[in-house]
């Protein structure tokens, strides 16, 4: 009994945690970080303020969590480039995992730009340590196909600066993206056409091509 009670009061964490760090997300694209409070933060989540300050203590706390689930969520689709790997299907799959996550969660992308475009303070050591690090296996990984002739000679480490930079286009100057096509938002029609040419447009230049 007291295991089953243990694995409820686990799920019910995991579940107000959840909404505690996608409201917070919305709030800190919106208002960023000095903008944003926990009365609105708990607000955005249908949770009460105490909730907020019991899970994470401080906006300062939660920010960096926030941050954290942020480049974890990024890191996750590079899991499939790996040296077995097909090149381009590896590939393909981690730009189209990346333009859903932007459109999915546009405003995660805006919390991270808007942390970078003020020099970092919170996650300089994360993008030094954890994001480094990916970028060096991952690149060897993409510089072994290079050298096994089974994909053109391009930059490994410029390659995903690339990708990050026409992937995260999409969520962070989405304003400038639906200026010039002259509508209000964009819609799955308007990422999954996206979607395809930057599949198409990196595949290419890796001298890969997509199946579709």
């Amino acid at each position: 009994m007291a295991r089953v009670l243990e694995t409820s009061k686990g799920l019910i964490r995991q579940t107000n945690e959840a909404l505690i760090l996608s409201a917070a997300e919305k709030v800190f694209a919106r208002a960023g970080f000095g903008g944003a409070t926990m009365a609105a933060m708990a607000e955005a989540s249908g949770l009460p303020k105490a909730n907020l300050h019991y899970y994470f203590g401080s906006k300062d706390v939660l920010y960096r969590a926030v941050l954290a689930r942020i480049l974890n969520d990024w890191l996750v689709p590079t899991h499939g480039i790996t040296r077995g790997a097909e090149p381009r299907d590896a590939l393909e799959r981690y730009i189209r995992s990346k333009m859903e996550l932007s459109a999915q969660r546009p405003d995660g992308s805006k919390v991270f730009a808007n942390e970078l475009l003020h020099g970092a303070p919170v996650v300089k050591g994360l993008l030094s340590h954890e994001l480094r690090k990916m970028v060096q296996e991952k690149a060897a990984v993409v510089q072994s196909w290079i050298d096994a002739g089974r994909m053109a000679p391009v930059d490994p480490v410029h390659l995903f600066f690339s990708i990050w930079a026409m992937t995260q286009t999409y969520a962070d100057f989405d304003v400038q993206v639906c200026a010039v096509l002259g509508q209000e938002s964009l819609q799955e029609k308007d990422y999954a056409r996206a979607t395809e040419h930057v599949v198409s447009l990196i595949l290419r230049g890796c001298g890969l091509y997509s199946r579709t």
